[in-house]
């Protein structure tokens, strides 16, 4: 059966992260799938990435699954544009991640807004110590200059 859906996630405060912006607009479902876009503005530079979210079909009980349509160069973000963020891991705890507790992986009560709001906190504090994209991880933490332009050059990427 093919479900359509109107769905409406409100905008984020510009005062809860005032580097960062996530654009709203109603979206149409198709299935259990979602598509955002997300303005990362960050040191005067802004892109436009395209995300998909993909809802499981025991959602809310387990997590939604993020990756960037969008080429995005960026330590927690796989090279295939997998977002690799605590709150995406399913319920329970990791018995070979200790430093990730079950308070910060996803739960039922947690919604998207939720979501869209520690991805674009991810995005603008990256964490190379737990890295998706092992590269981009080295670079950001051995080579700054060289991580931010990348990033600008998949920024303008997006602009085009």
């Amino acid at each position: 059966m093919n479900m359509r859906m109107t769905f409406f996630i409100g905008n984020v405060p510009s005062s809860d992260l005032p580097t960062l912006c996530c654009t709203s607009s109603p979206i149409e479902i198709n299935t259990r799938s979602i598509t955002r876009t997300i303005t990362h503005t960050q040191n005067s530079e802004g892109g436009i990435f395209i995300a998909q979210l993909d809802f499981p079909f025991d959602f809310p009980n387990s997590p939604p699954k993020m990756r960037f349509t969008s080429a995005i160069w960026h330590p927690n973000v796989y090279p295939d544009g997998r977002v690799c963020i605590s709150i995406l891991h399913p319920p329970g705890t990791d018995v070979f991640n200790a430093e990730e507790t079950a308070e910060e992986r996803w739960r039922p009560i947690l919604s998207v807004e939720a979501v869209l709001l520690s991805v674009m906190s991810m995005l603008a504090d990256p964490n190379p110590s737990s890295p998706a994209n092992i590269d981009a991880a080295v670079m950001f933490r051995k080579d700054p200059a060289a991580y931010k332009k990348r990033c600008k050059e998949c920024v303008r990427r997006t602009l085009d």
